[in-house]
């Protein structure tokens, strides 16, 4: 019942500002700043090293086309919100309607335009076999689709600098999607097994505070192969507020061989409002920033694009659709 995610971002990029040629960018950073994390940093590393450069923006994001499309239709409110949310690093997600050389393709647009701000993108996979156990968000690829998807984004990240987000809610459904429980963590340890081979950090699914027990989730995370990523991350598409999931993290850390760590704070501006399904009063949080390193804590993210639906509940569209007038509630409610 916890995912609420599906964000469908690529479905809606179909005439992007950079395709067209429409956006500029600053100067090209330095080689310093885009070159890859090396293999053997990918523990040690310090969060500035991890993201060097600060998060990328991507100029054709979900919100920034939402903003165009409003604008060209007079809707000046809602225009506004998305613009307002469209300002912010945001991750990028790569699902099954991302394949081929549509894969390749995103992919590479935005390494050429973080290397060109000298910043680091962060990618979100979501397309793990039987993802959201037939909720809301349903879907992924098969084992040996997945299996392949997986190689082909490493190879494509290879030699780049990028971080990925491994599959939100995958782990933390294990203690209700029993159906998953014997083969799930094998399918994302192999996966990480591939960043890794590539010098790809990853963060692997941590739930949230008001989840599974610490104890269950490090057990989840331990088979899953935490030891060979990066770490691990919190309330992906939750609302819980920093100090609740830092806290939380921290155990799980502890339990996990000292993992790193990040959370989501994209939407937890007012805490935790009774349900993860488009809350009313909902706000935004606080903006997404890269750690000065002094605990296991790397980065505060928005990893859940505000603005897209979690699903068809409390008056929202589809999951992953653009929902105007929420965004603009997001947006006035936000952390100040």
């Amino acid at each position: 019942m916890y995912s609420r995610i599906r964000t469908m971002v690529a479905l809606a990029a179909v005439a992007t500002a950079v395709a067209a040629g429409t956006v500029t960018f600053p100067a090209a950073a330095t080689a310093a700043s885009t070159a890859p994390l090396p293999r053997a940093a990918l523990h040690s590393a310090t969060p500035g090293q991890v993201f060097a450069g600060g998060l990328y923006r991507q100029p054709d994001s979900q919100p920034a086309q939402a903003a165009a499309a409003l604008s060209a239709a007079g809707r000046t409110t809602e225009a506004a919100a998305a613009r307002t949310i469209a300002q912010q690093p945001i991750a990028i997600w790569l699902g099954e309607w991302y394949t081929g050389d549509a894969l390749d393709r995103v992919i590479a647009r935005n390494l050429a335009a973080a290397e060109k701000t000298g910043t680091t993108p962060v990618f979100v996979t979501y397309a793990v076999p039987n993802r959201d156990c037939g909720g809301y968000s349903a879907g992924g690829l098969t084992p040996s689709r997945y299996a392949a998807w997986n190689r082909r984004i490493a190879a494509d990240l290879q030699g780049h600098r990028a971080v990925v987000i491994v599959e939100p809610d995958s782990l933390a459904h294990l203690s209700t999607c029993t159906a998953e429980r014997a083969r799930r963590p094998g399918l994302i340890a192999a996966a990480v097994r591939v960043y890794a081979a590539a010098g790809v950090p990853t963060y692997l699914d941590g739930g949230n505070e008001d989840w599974n027990p610490a104890e269950l989730q490090a057990t989840y995370l331990r088979e899953a192969g935490v030891a060979q990523a990066r770490g691990f991350f919190t309330n992906v598409a939750n609302f819980y507020g920093v100090d609740g999931e830092r806290a939380y993290a921290e155990r799980l850390s502890a339990m996990t061989g000292g993992a790193r760590y990040v959370v989501d704070v994209s939407r937890n501006g007012r805490g935790w409002l009774g349900t993860w399904c488009n809350p009313t009063g909902a706000g935004l949080g606080g903006k997404p920033h890269v750690a000065a390193g002094t605990t296991r804590l790397d980065a505060l993210l928005w990893v859940k694009t505000p603005g897209a639906s979690d699903g068809t509940c409390n008056g929202g569209p589809a999951a992953g659709t653009w929902f105007p007038s929420y965004a603009v509630a997001l947006v006035a409610n936000r952390k100040r």
